[in-house]
C-alpha cells in the first residue's frame, strides 16, 4: 500500500511511519499538477534567453560562466556525477528511503521545477526496493546536502551504486533488476536534486524520533527506580507541577505517579519515608526529563515544517520568475538536532545517577553492594554501572553544539555554513548510547525490586519487569553480563515499555 502525500502537509506521525515501517510512498495529484505547472514557468524564463543560476550557468563560484542551450542537460548530469563525493560507509536504507520521501515531499511543492517522471521515478525506486548507497559524510549543511544527495541523483540516472533487496550492486544493474529506466535529467532538475536539505532534515528526525521513545521509556526506568530504592512518590503529585506550568514537566510527572500507584513496595513506608526528601535523580526527574520532553516537542515543529519546506536553488515563484535565495541553508535543522543531542545526553545523565545510586549501598536503603547476591565475591552490576558512567560521557562529549563550527567553501563563496548534516547523524550514535544506559538502569532496578521481596511494585511495573526478563534473566551469580545490556538496550529502544501511552512517539505528542 502506498502512502499518500500531500506537500505542505505531511505531519510528523506520518513521517514516523515513513521510516519505521518503510512503506512506499507517492505525491498527491494536486500537488503533482503544480510541479507540472512549475516547468511550464521555467521553460518560458528560459526561452527569454535570461541567465538563471544552475540553468543555463555554471555552479557556486562558476555562476558567472554561462552554458549554452545545447548542453543544458549535459551540464545537469555533470553536476550529479562531479558532486558524487561523499565519504564513509552508507547510510542505513530506511534513512535514505526518508531522504527521498523529503526530497519528492519537496519538489512536489511545485517551486523546483522538476517534471513529474522525476519525482515519479524515485517513488518507484523505494516501491521496488532501490535504494541509492549514500556515503554518511561530505556535507556541511549549506548550500544544500550537496554530496549525499548527489549520490541519490546518481542512482536515478544509472550511476553510482544502489542496493537491489538488500544486494548492493551497480545502481544501472538494480534498475534493470527492478524493470526501470534511468532518467534523463532536463535543465535545472540535477540542482534541484542536489540542493536541499533532505539528508540533514532526515538524520535530525530519526535522531528525533527514537530520542523521544527513550525519554519517554526513561521515565518507565524512573519509576522502577524508585521503587527498587525505596523513594517516595510524594515529589510527583499532580499540583506541585501545574504551579510551574511546564508541559513536559506534567506529563513526565504524572506518568511515573501513575506508574507507582498501587505499589507494595510504596504503600511499605509511605508513613514512614526513610528520607525526607530523595536525591534529585529521582525526585527531579520530571523537572530534568520534562524540559528534555519540551525541548524535543520545539525540534519538533522546526523539523516538520523543514520536512515541508522548499529548500533548492533558485527557486521558480507563482509569477513565473526564477530567483535565487538561501533556502538551501540547513541552520534551523542544525540548531535543532543541536537542541535534541542535548536533551539525549541529559536523559542520559540524570539516569546514570539513578544507576550509581541503586549499586552504592550507602544510597541505595538496604540493598546490598552493586546488587549482588553475595557482594565481596561476587561482583554484581560493578561493571555494569561503570560501563554507563563511561557512555554517559561519550555522550556529553558528542552534545557539543555543531552549529557553531561552521568553515567556509567553495572558494569563499559558501562562506557560512550550517553542519546541520553532522549534527543529525550523531544523535543515531547517542540514541544508541542512551539505550544501553537506560538498559543498565532497568537491569539494576528490576533486580533491586526483586531483591525487596515479599513486597511487590505495581502491577503496571510487574509487566515490564517481566519484559526485561525475558531478555535477561535475574543475576543470581556473576557472570558476563554484555549480552544483557545489549539485549536491555534493544528492547528500550524498540518499541515503548508501557501500554497506551498517548506520547509514546513524537508524532502523538505533536498531534
Amino acid at each position: 500500500m502506498s502512502v499518500e502525500l500531500s506537500p505542505g502537509h505531511v505531519g510528523m506521525a506520518q513521517l514516523e511511519a515513513l521510516y519505521r515501517e518503510g512503506s512506499a510512498f507517492h505525491v498527491s495529484d494536486e500537488a503533482m499538477r503544480d510541479v507540472a505547472g512549475a516547468v511550464e514557468r521555467l521553460d518560458q524564463a528560459v526561452a527569454t534567453g535570461e541567465a538563471l543560476y544552475g540553468v543555463n550557468t555554471g555552479f557556486g563560484k562558476l555562476a558567472s560562466v554561462r552554458i549554452g542551450d545545447a548542453d543544458l542537460a549535459t551540464l545537469q548530469r555533470n553536476i550529479v556525477l562531479s558532486h558524487s563525493a561523499g565519504f564513509g560507509k552508507p547510510l542505513a536504507p530506511a534513512v535514505v528511503k526518508l531522504i527521498i520521501a523529503l526530497k519528492c515531499i519537496s519538489l512536489g511543492r511545485g517551486a523546483s521545477a522538476v517534471r513529474p517522471v522525476v519525482i515519479e521515478r524515485l517513488q518507484q525506486m523505494v516501491a521496488a526496493d532501490v535504494i541509492p548507497v549514500v556515503p554518511e559524510k561530505g556535507s556541511v549543511g549549506a548550500s544544500g546536502d550537496l554530496a549525499p544527495l548527489a549520490h541519490v541523483a546518481s542512482a536515478l540516472i544509472g550511476e553510482g551504486d544502489a542496493f537491489y533487496k538488500g544486494e548492493r550492486m551497480a545502481a544501472g544493474a538494480a534498475l534493470q533488476r527492478a524493470g526501470l529506466e534511468p532518467v534523463e535529467l532536463q535543465a535545472k532538475e540535477g540542482l534541484a536534486l542536489l540542493n536541499g536539505t533532505q539528508v540533514s532534515t532526515a538524520l535530525a528526525l530519526v535522531g528525533l524520533f527514537d530520542g523521544w521513545r527513550l525519554a519517554m521509556n526513561s521515565l518507565v526506568t524512573t519509576a522502577l527506580s524508585i521503587d527498587a530504592a525505596m523513594g517516595s512518590s510524594a515529589p510527583f503529585r499532580d499540583e506541585i507541577h501545574t504551579l510551574r506550568g511546564h508541559r513536559g514537566q506534567i506529563d513526565a510527572a504524572r506518568m511515573v505517579r501513575d506508574l507507582l500507584e498501587g505499589s507494595e513496595i510504596r504503600e511499605s513506608h509511605r508513613e514512614d519515608d526513610l528520607r525526607v526528601q530523595d536525591p534529585y535523580c529521582l525526585r527531579c526527574a520530571p523537572q530534568v526529563v520534562g524540559a528534555c520532553l519540551d525541548q524535543m516537542r520545539h525540534a519538533g515543529e522546526v523539523l516538520r515544517t523543514e520536512a515541508n519546506a522548499v529548500t533548492d536553488n533558485p527557486l521558480v515563484l507563482s509569477n513565473g520568475e526564477v530567483v535565487s535565495g538561501g533556502n538551501f541553508h540547513a541552520e534551523p535543522v542544525g540548531l535543532a538536532a543541536d537542541a535534541i543531542a542535548l536533551a539525549i545526553s541529559e536523559v542520559g545523565a540524570i539516569s546514570q545517577r539513578r544507576i550509581a545510586l541503586l549499586v552504592d549501598p550507602s544510597l541505595s536503603f538496604g540493598l546490598p553492594a552493586f546488587l549482588a547476591a553475595n557482594p565481596g565475591l561476587q561482583s554484581g552490576l560493578m561493571i555494569a554501572e561503570v560501563t554507563s558512567a563511561a557512555l554517559m560521557s561519550e555522550n556529553r562529549a558528542l552534545a557539543n553544539p555543531r552549529t557553531v563550527d561552521s568553515t567556509p567553501t567553495s572558494a569563499n563563496q559558501e562562506d557560512h555554513v550550517s553542519m546541520a548534516c553532522h549534527a543529525g547523524r550523531r544523535l543515531i550514535e547517542m540514541n544508541e548510547n542512551l539505550s544501553a544506559i537506560l538498559g543498565i538502569e532497568a537491569l539494576s532496578a528490576v533486580q533491586g525490586i526483586e531483591l525487596r521481596a515479599p513486597l511487590q511494585t505495581s502491577e503496571a511495573l510487574q509487566r515490564v519487569m517481566a519484559s526485561v526478563r525475558d531478555v535477561s534473566p535475574t543475576l543470581d551469580s556473576d557472570r558476563q553480563v554484555d549480552g544483557d545490556i545489549a539485549a536491555a538496550a534493544k528492547l528500550l529502544a524498540a518499541a515503548p515499555l508501557v501500554d497506551d501511552c498517548p506520547d509514546a512517539s513524537i508524532g502523538g505528542a505533536l498531534a
